[in-house]
């Protein structure tokens, strides 16, 4: 073992007895059974570090009672932030933005859904583009026809700091199974 190079005050003598007393009776240990290693540990493995505290936060998203939200089967969505300008949200139902990518949920689960988008917004945040679809479908095989991932989306899309504004695409585009999202550029 290395020795510190830190000089270190003597312990006092009622000190040494109240740490023997706390300690007890103890048998010293041979140094028999002792090997020293001295190869530096391997490094652990660890889960990827998302690149801002944002993105693990998006990828974190509530889902409190979006389930039980009441969105119907055909029923539109949209959304605008709050400090965002209305003709936004007018311009983005008009489909005067372009759509520069698509995400596909159908067939996944909720969690996949949610891990999904989390990294699609994040390769579209790096590649800077601002209008995009996501299809969460109808909901048409889902028991009840209760359309779960549109649900979930609407609820999780409005926690993202990225989000400006989303609304149902136009039927040519997927209509009430899909939806176009505005996202502000990073």
């Amino acid at each position: 073992m290395a020795k510190s190079s830190k000089k270190t005050a003597p312990l006092a003598p009622e000190d040494i007895a109240l740490f023997h007393e706390a300690v007890g009776s103890v048998e010293p240990v041979s140094n028999a059974c002792v090997v020293v290693d001295d190869a530096p540990p391997k490094p652990s493995r660890r889960k990827a570090i998302p690149e801002r505290l944002s993105d693990y936060i998006d990828q974190h998203l509530s889902d409190g009672f979006a389930l039980e939200e009441p969105i119907e089967h055909g029923e539109t969505l949209s959304y605008l932030r709050p400090d965002s300008p209305p003709p936004l949200l007018r311009k983005l139902r008009r489909g005067q933005f372009s759509v520069a990518a698509s995400l596909d949920l159908h067939g996944m689960s909720i969690d996949e859904a949610r891990n999904s988008i989390a990294r699609f917004f994040l390769e579209q945040r790096r590649d800077v583009r601002c209008c995009v679809r996501i299809v969460h479908g109808k909901g048409n095989r889902s028991i009840g026809q209760v359309p779960v991932l549109k649900r979930m989306v609407n609820h999780w899309l409005p926690q993202r700091d990225d989000v400006i504004a989303f609304c149902s695409a136009p039927p040519h585009d997927g209509g009430t199974g899909a939806i176009y999202v505005l996202l502000r550029k990073s």
